[in-house]
């Protein structure tokens, strides 16, 4: 497709035996396709997963661009072009502080659903939004196509990229992210988190973090695992507030 659209391009992981979809390429592990774009001195570097609903970027540096970043990028160029629907787009709950900040200064309204497209879509439809996606680069333009389609994004992002005359690392990297600390907790109970000693830890915790950061707790679906992710712009804050809650979860647990 690049090819037929003019552009000089470098395929790595486009070798397929049955077997090795999404092994170490891909939007999945973009390392390596951020890695061969800088070698090779390429404008924008392109990372999608097997059946391409997703798609991660690099820019000429190397340096990784995803979801979120790509769709602070459209909001910002849908609005100028009177393409957003009420100044809204939709994410999920693990989308970055820093996304609804930049969005928040442009007056864009962040929805926030569980993860995964299904969710982002159906509120999408509900609220008229025109676009919605996640940090993992599942991407939603609604007046295109109804599920994630890292080919129409990656048609679109190169389109405003030739347009700008900047280059990737000026033009798709529009906002900061907040420092994220991700830890899992395995063979931990869900029900955990219904605890009041929990719930009255993260209230606090979350008043201390204030507006500079956010907790989420996450049970997993199939097993028994517990999420705990935090942001925060104080590095000590985040460090110490995931221990803390982290250390909580597993007391109260062992408690049964």
């Amino acid at each position: 497709m690049l090819f037929e659209l003019g552009a000089e391009s470098v395929t790595i992981g486009t070798e397929p035996n049955g077997k090795n979809i999404n092994l170490d390429c891909g939007a999945m592990y973009p390392e390596n396709m951020a890695k061969i774009t800088k070698l090779e001195r390429a404008d924008l570097g392109i990372a999608l997963d097997g059946d391409a609903d997703r798609v991660i970027f690099s820019d000429e540096n190397g340096e990784i661009i995803n979801g979120d970043q790509i769709i602070a990028v459209l909001a910002r160029e849908m609005q100028k072009n009177n393409e957003l629907s009420d100044n809204q787009v939709v994410g999920t709950l693990m989308s970055n502080l820093g996304l609804e900040n930049y969005l928040n200064k442009l007056n864009i309204y962040l929805h926030r659903t569980n993860v995964g497209d299904r969710y982002i879509l159906d509120k999408m439809i509900k609220s008229n939004s025109k676009l919605g996606g996640e940090p993992s680069g599942h991407i939603l333009l609604s007046d295109f196509a109804k599920t994630g389609d890292g080919l129409l994004t990656a048609i679109k992002i190169l389109s405003l990229l030739k347009k700008s005359g900047l280059k990737a690392s000026e033009f798709l990297r529009p906002f900061n992210p907040i420092p994220q600390s991700l830890k899992n907790l395995n063979n931990i109970d869900k029900n955990v988190l219904l605890n009041q000693n929990i719930i009255s830890l993260v209230e606090k915790q979350q008043e201390e973090l204030g507006k500079k950061g956010r907790i989420l707790l996450r049970p997993s679906g199939t097993e028994d695992l517990i999420r705990i992710m935090v942001e925060c712009t104080d590095l000590n804050l985040l460090k110490s507030t995931t221990e803390i809650i982290s250390k909580a979860i597993i007391k109260e647990n062992d408690k049964k």
